[in-house]
């Protein structure tokens, strides 16, 4: 049954936003997250067109099924499983998804090695991830034109089918490096067709990576002591300009290897008696001595 409206329908968007508890989700990403100012907006955005799409159909105004499959683009360790949860969530509170799930896959789970194998991998992934969302990483990796005996083409090609005919019952992200996935788009115009919604993630600067590294303390219940905090610094700019730069994993192995020199120091100090602050801090030292300092880099 179609509802009738009149210009003066009364529509309190506040309640309706505060009904489906998207608001939280923002709001987590935005506690959760450091930086990436534009992918929150982006977020917000797409979750804001989503609500006023749905208040519309229930007034019984057009509505145009609203395009939800997405593309990720940025380098390693930038947030973009982390968002692709939270955008799961929004959806479900939504209802455009049934049951807010993620399904985080690569090639591997999709493509198999050999004829007749690629189909029923691919199919099986597929109903799992149906009712939420599925995260492919590094998409492009599905496409291999160079490689005749490659399967990844089926893999795409069964994805494609999904996409359009089961769009209400599941939403795909495809994610990678932005170069890599312009070119996978170029080469796959259907998909591109298909993917609505891009998303572009940032790198962290150092400043910000700062930031995650002291989370990452807080969290594990250490702390810098008052003079890390620039050696740290230190760090983030010359490891951004090593290769195999992952944004906050690297800062997170970096944090990783302190506490295990911080764990080591300790140990060699003997039996000098210890504190709970010697316990819970990490030193300057513990991060100067890492090989990055030394023309090296810890990944």
């Amino acid at each position: 049954m179609t509802l009738t409206y009149t210009d003066d329908t009364l529509v309190n968007l506040k309640e309706e936003y505060e009904k489906t508890q998207i608001q939280e989700v923002i709001d987590e990403l935005e506690l959760e997250l450091i930086g990436l100012k534009p992918v929150k907006t982006r977020i917000q955005e797409i979750a804001a067109l989503l609500l006023v799409d749905r208040l519309r159909n229930n007034l019984g105004l057009v509505s145009g099924n609203p395009g939800l499959h997405m593309s990720f683009t940025g380098s390693p360790g930038t947030g973009k499983t982390t968002v692709a949860m939270k955008m799961a969530d929004i959806l479900h509170k939504l209802g455009y998804i049934k049951k807010g799930h993620l399904l985080t896959v690569t090639r591997d789970d999709l493509v198999g090695q050999y004829i007749g194998h690629t189909a029923p991998k691919t199919k099986e992934v597929l109903k799992q991830a149906i009712g939420g969302v599925l995260f492919i990483d590094e998409a492009y990796y599905l496409y291999k034109p160079d490689n005749e005996r490659d399967y990844g083409a089926e893999a795409i090609e069964i994805l494609l089918q999904v996409m359009e005919n089961q769009r209400d019952d599941l939403v795909v992200i495809f994610a990678g490096y932005k170069e890599k996935m312009d070119k996978f788009y170029e080469s796959n115009p259907g998909l591109s067709s298909r993917v609505t919604n891009h998303v572009d993630f940032p790198d962290y600067t150092p400043e910000e990576l700062l930031q995650i590294a002291k989370l990452m303390l807080e969290e594990q219940q250490y702390k810098f002591a008052s003079d890390a905090d620039q050696v740290l610094l230190e760090y983030a700019e010359r490891r951004m300009q090593q290769p195999h730069f992952a944004n906050a994993r690297s800062i997170r192995n970096a944090i990783d290897r302190a506490r295990m020199r911080q764990a080591n120091r300790i140990f060699s100090s003997g039996d000098q008696p210890l504190t709970k602050l010697d316990l819970v801090t990490i030193q300057s030292e513990d991060i100067r001595q890492s090989r990055l300092f030394t023309q090296e880099f810890d990944l």
